[in-house]
């Protein structure tokens, strides 16, 4: 049996469930979702709805299933019997002291039926793969391209399931049959080939009529399948910054994968070796720092308040964290060495953002680093210390 890997956003969870009677955990599936709510609530009597005969029960006879533990119950899998969430309201109204805690790969009718049955009862938290700070020793031996090809799944990362086998069968039992229960199936092989596509087009300013054009669908298609992905915490897009009107700015979003290895494997790299030359190795370097920063975000129960800037001029800042009256700026480099030239967008930082400039970074792959400068230089391993 695996070692349990603590994750930053047990507190906010156990300090969300004294104040809402139902926790519902959601994210990519694999992401360790089951496993935290599981280790969180042991006390809770626990179901899942992957289970034929428990999802029939549930189906067949809801309310006596949500009552069949007075002190708490853990669901697992919510997505496969949304209507039970209709059921939830009444039941928690009644008794208030119950506790539900939910765990489901999200989609439309997921999220669709939180808000319709549970306004206001409800508390949501995102859950995706490990981060770095997370990973802890499991990564310290690794090298970029290893965690860049590994991804940061906890089941690659534990040696469960070797990054080779994972992403293959990922994409088979899981993406696959998810997305066919979202779109028309004679899509699928298109909707494979979009996949690459987006994978082929991290960290770069995505173009939905290019695409449609490349995949052979209309641009509406690719929008909806744009959402899909969001839905099922595969892709995000990192809009752009746009509060400051007198500058001519890039008004569409970057994409990004929730997962460098699943896009490794979408890009058909099959080693870390390969990552050394690659083309895409900086883009998937930027992911990982990206995502890292969305992580960091969602532990701690917060919106994704993450951009990037890009003006006319080609002045570009890789990464924006607004905070309340200030703004952090983050550029991401793969170089193991560093150039002064890293820093000519940062140095312009306060005339391209209207909020005052807390925190300047440069975050690379190089050991050379120094936090009590103007601009701070970091290795990427220390990301956390400036999130």
């Amino acid at each position: 049996m695996n070692k349990y890997i603590s994750r930053k956003v047990e507190a906010t969870i156990l300090e969300a469930s004294q104040y809402f009677p139902v926790i519902i955990v959601t994210g990519p599936r694999q992401a360790g979702k089951s496993t935290l709510i599981k280790h969180l609530f042991p006390n809770f009597a626990q179901y899942s709805l992957e289970d034929y005969d428990v999802r029939s029960i549930a189906t067949n006879d809801p309310k006596r299933f949500l009552q069949s533990s007075e002190k708490g119950m853990v669901i697992d899998e919510v997505q496969n019997c949304p209507e039970l969430l209709s059921y939830l309201q009444g039941i928690v109204d009644n008794h208030p002291e119950r506790r539900y805690v939910l765990s489901g790969s999200a989609n439309f009718s997921l999220l669709h039926s939180v808000k319709q049955s549970l306004a206001g009862r409800a508390f949501i938290i995102d859950l995706l793969p490990l981060s770095m700070e997370e990973a802890g020793e499991l990564i310290q031996t690794s090298s970029t391209n290893e965690l860049l090809f590994n991804g940061l799944y906890p089941g690659v990362q534990t040696g469960e399931r070797p990054a080779k086998f994972m992403y293959p069968a990922y994409v088979r039992t899981y993406l696959e049959r998810d997305v066919r229960e979202l779109i028309n199936a004679r899509n699928i092989m298109q909707f494979n080939t979009f996949l690459k596509i987006c994978a082929g087009r991290i960290g770069q300013i995505f173009n939905v009529s290019q695409v449609a054009t490349e995949v052979g669908v209309s641009s509406h298609t690719i929008s909806e399948w744009l959402s899909i992905l969001e839905a099922s915490y595969v892709i995000f897009r990192l809009q752009p910054y746009f509060k400051n009107s007198t500058k001519r700015l890039i008004k569409s979003p970057k994409i990004y994968f929730c997962d460098t290895g699943l896009a490794c494997h979408l890009l058909g790299i099959e080693s870390a070796r390969e990552l050394e030359s690659h083309s895409m190795r900086g883009p998937l370097f930027e992911n990982l720092i990206v995502t890292e920063a969305l992580k960091h975000r969602f532990n701690l129960a917060k919106d994704n308040n993450l951009c990037f800037y890009r003006d006319s001029n080609q002045n570009e800042i890789d990464l924006l964290i607004q905070e309340k009256s200030s703004m952090k700026g983050i550029e991401i480099k793969s170089s193991m060495t560093y150039h002064s030239s890293f820093e000519k967008a940062l140095k312009k930082m306060e005339t391209m953002v209207t909020e005052a400039v807390s925190v300047r970074a440069i975050v690379y792959d190089g050991d050379v680093e120094n936090e009590s400068g103007e601009i701070k230089i970091l290795n990427y391993r220390h990301l956390s210390t400036i999130l």
